[in-house]
């Protein structure tokens, strides 16, 4: 389902996660889940998986995440402080030691001038403070491509969140 450049990346943070204790969630938007689909798509993963919320909707990022209804209306709902949110909501919400979120637009349209189709924030929460962030344009590329790209950063932003 996964190309093979992916599972190595999920097996490497399932592998680097299960060393350190760690749990993981996803707070998904634009991927919808594909995040966390690449990280059971490997057996035994439920060592390391506690959840994956996804929040398509701005009314999911409130209800599910505790996305403050501010942050949707002043900054939108594709932006760092919408991802920031979502990944500290997710550890609120589950028992993992870490989060991570994305959002982004991943078209074809519903892209502006200054949100771009192929825009992607995502961000990744530690329970022990850490919060990185990155903020990605991959381009109006295709949609499978974008998710696609999406899924490959998270996947490396969470093996960077572990050190």
């Amino acid at each position: 389902m996964f190309s093979p450049d992916i599972i190595t990346l999920a097996t490497q943070v399932l592998d680097a996660a299960r060393a350190r204790g760690l749990h993981l969630a996803t707070a998904e938007s634009c991927t919808g889940g594909l995040i966390m689909g690449a990280l059971t798509e490997i057996a035994g993963s439920s060592d390391v998986v506690d959840r994956a919320f996804v929040t398509y909707t701005n009314r999911a990022k409130r209800e599910m995440l505790g996305v403050p209804g501010d942050v949707i209306r002043q900054q939108g709902a594709v932006s760092e402080a919408c991802a920031r949110a979502m990944a500290t909501g997710g550890l609120k919400a589950s028992a993992a030691s870490l989060t991570l979120s994305v959002t982004g637009i991943a078209g074809p349209g519903g892209g502006s001038e200054d949100k771009p189709v192929g825009l992607v924030h995502m961000a990744c929460a530690v329970r022990d403070g850490t919060m990185l962030h990155e903020k990605h344009l991959f381009g109006d590329v295709g949609r499978d491509q974008v998710r696609e790209a999406t899924v490959v950063a998270g996947l490396k932003l969470i093996l960077r969140a572990m050190g």
